[in-house]
């Protein structure tokens, strides 16, 4: 039986060309067409321009409009494929893990490294690593890139010019393709639990901030000044932060206090957090603060943005941060 899938083009490398003031998106779906039919196979795809931005030019709102539209056309189709810079790509993947729950097909997201244009581009093969995977009938949210599938919310962009770009961080690839062609591991797509429930509401009042040494307790201070109510920390190894000197545990402890969310992850790209282990996280962790675990920095701030578009219940902001929603976080 043939399968039907939607390419929904938001702009990026992969439709760009070259302009006076530098390379941007500039092909149209129709430009796109001759070549995605050499990819698709017996695959029955249409193609349709969401918008053409450079994925630097993507906001939290279009992330909403994106997740309601794909939810408004999740029963018209096998599988949708999103067309997307790759420079912000990973916050987009991992928002939508969150915003599409429970969604009944597979939304996989790809872009590539140089435009479709070229003809030594990596837009071909990442595009029919991305139609075939959205036509295989796994429920999801995905991103495909270099011939590997990876899981929405733990995908990130790991190198700025290889065609390598994006690794799956701490959790298996969910497919990969070689000589023997695309080798799906079903044990590492999450079992949906429920129907599907668009939940594309969100906070821009969130902050994400890295530690360095002599970072000073006025940054904080100045985040919580101007409003922000969530605030993503990537700390030191393994969740550390100072409190001698610039005592800026006893400042997160404060903001705390006075109402702000404060996740606290590392700066290092695998194996996550671990703060009950040296006093420099055990102080933190006793401030009050929330620990991102093993998730990604893109998953544990879009995940922080999506749960504060929920509720401001500190109670509540601290269960579903705990709860592992898309397989984001290891279940601890």
């Amino acid at each position: 039986m043939s399968r039907n899938i939607l390419i929904i083009n938001t702009g990026g490398t992969l439709s760009s060309v070259m302009k006076e003031s530098g390379l941007a998106p500039g092909l149209s779906t129709q430009d796109m067409k001759r070549e995605l039919h050499v990819v698709s196979g017996d695959i029955n795809f249409e193609i349709e321009d969401f918008m053409a931005v450079d994925s630097a030019n993507i906001f939290p709102e279009d992330w909403s409009k994106l997740a309601e539209h794909i939810g408004k056309l999740r029963n018209d189709y096998d599988g949708i494929v999103v067309i997307h810079g790759t420079d912000t790509l990973a916050y987009t993947s991992s928002m939508l893990s969150f915003m599409l729950q429970n969604i009944n097909i597979p939304v996989v997201i790809t872009g590539s490294q140089l435009s479709i244009t070229n003809p030594i581009a990596d837009a071909m093969e990442n595009l029919r690593c991305a139609i075939h995977m959205a036509a295989s009938g796994r429920a999801g949210v995905f991103v495909a890139f270099n011939r590997k599938v990876m899981l929405g919310c733990r995908a990130s962009k790991v190198r700025s010019l290889s065609f390598d770009a994006f690794e799956s961080i701490n959790y298996p690839n969910v497919a990969e393709i070689s000589s023997l062609g695309m080798n799906i591991d079903d044990s590492t797509i999450p079992v949906r639990n429920g129907v599907f429930h668009l939940e594309n509401n969100y906070s821009t009042e969130v902050c994400m901030l890295k530690m360095f040494p002599g970072i000073h307790r006025s940054l904080v201070e100045s985040i919580a000044a101007q409003g922000y109510k969530g605030l993503y920390i990537e700390a030191f190894g393994i969740g550390g932060m100072p409190f001698l000197k610039h005592d800026f545990i006893s400042t997160i402890e404060k903001v705390i206090a006075d109402g702000m969310t404060v996740v606290v992850g590392t700066q290092c790209r695998y194996e996550g957090s671990k703060m009950d282990v040296y006093e420099t996280g055990k102080r933190a962790l006793e401030s009050g603060v929330l620990q991102a675990q093993d998730m990604t920095s893109e998953a544990a701030l879009t995940k922080l943005m999506w749960i504060l578009g929920k509720t401001s219940n500190p109670s509540e902001i601290k269960d579903y941060f705990s709860l592992n929603i898309a397989g984001e976080l290891k279940n601890y």
